[in-house]
């Protein structure tokens, strides 16, 4: 078998690299080198095996397409874009031009050059907005929808807020007429937060592997503060690294029925967590205190979004297996030096 990753040199992409290389099979991986964290993935990724390398935009359709009619992928998964909702509002052109245009011209590369491809696009729950409209109670550590208590589904209506929202829902909903219209092979997978090794979290994205990097700078410096948006009370569900690439990895072979769909994906409720729970969660561990100041909450942001994965479930057989205690051990570990 034949794979491609666009953004392969990412967090997502960089894991699911590691998975296809341990198998054996062929892989072509696309990436601008952008992010941060993404050219240490590269040389790492080097390590682990062959395969080709293109440094190169998904904003270019010529290089693009000529990549993709040469190498005829049996699966591509399209993971490049722009990730963190502050960079859009700062940026809203760059942000449409990748996130939008980018998969515009992987979907018009396939369409034209390779159309047997798998093509599996890693969305975002942010297609559904900031779910003001719902009903919330407020605990000691967390936000509480009234209205869903066992997390959203994929019913739930579409609401594009912020530049983000816009760029990756446009692109979401691209996806799956493509399958409509072109009768193109592609899945859609709409993530809550992930986190794992490979993760090289900043301020604006990746929040899980950023806080772990404060709780550890706390306990070699007792001293060092940092600031969250919001009152910290703020939901998700998380995803661990290795229950990830069991999803992607497993999707490609029921692609007959599952082409055309759009998939919830995330921890689900057990693996539901607010940034106070998680400070609470790292103060253990680390036998450590957490200072923080506070700064107004983010536009569009969330109170609550955990995934009702059980359409994910039923396609693929698929639940998560790391729990949170364990994923976040693993998770320390690496940030604090397992890299």
């Amino acid at each position: 078998m034949k794979y491609m990753i666009t953004g392969g040199c990412g967090f997502l992409g960089s894991n699911i690299a590691l998975e296809i290389l341990r198998r054996g099979d062929a892989l072509v991986i696309y990436d601008n080198l952008s992010r941060v964290g993404s050219k240490d993935n590269l040389e790492w990724l080097k390590e682990q095996g062959d395969f080709l390398f293109l440094n190169a935009d998904v904003r270019d359709f010529s290089i693009l397409s000529d990549v993709i009619r040469k190498e005829q992928p049996d699966t591509l998964y399209h993971l490049a874009g722009q990730v963190a909702m502050t960079t859009s509002i700062s940026d809203p052109k760059l942000d449409f031009e990748t996130n939008t245009l980018g998969s515009f011209n992987t979907l018009e590369s396939v369409r034209r050059y390779s159309p047997k491809t798998i093509l599996i696009y890693s969305s975002t729950n942010k297609v559904y907005g900031d779910f003001n409209y719902l009903t919330y109670e407020e605990t000691d550590t967390r936000y509480v929808c009234m209205d869903f208590p066992n997390g959203f589904d994929e019913n739930m209506q579409l609401d594009f807020h912020s530049p983000y929202g816009c760029s990756k829902g446009a692109a979401d909903q691209y996806m799956l007429d493509y399958a409509r219209i072109f009768g193109l092979r592609t899945i859609v997978f709409r993530h809550s937060s992930m986190y794992g090794s490979r993760q090289f979290g900043t301020f604006d994205q990746g929040w899980i592997s950023w806080f772990c990097q404060k709780a550890l700078e706390v306990s070699r410096y007792p001293d060092a503060t940092f600031t969250i948006s919001g009152n910290g009370k703020q939901v998700r569900d998380v995803l661990h690294a290795d229950d990830m690439i069991r999803l992607y990895t497993e999707a490609p072979n029921h692609i007959n029925k599952a082409a055309g769909q759009a998939y919830n994906i995330g921890g689900g409720m057990a693996n539901s967590l607010s940034l106070l729970e998680l400070f609470a969660i790292l103060e253990m561990k680390l036998q450590v205190k957490l200072s923080y100041s506070v700064l107004p909450p983010r536009e569009s942001d969330q109170k609550v979004f955990v995934a009702d994965i059980n359409r994910a479930n039923r396609m693929f057989d698929w639940t998560p297996t790391v729990g949170i205690d364990d994923g976040l051990s693993r998770m320390i570990s690496w940030v604090g030096g397992g890299r």
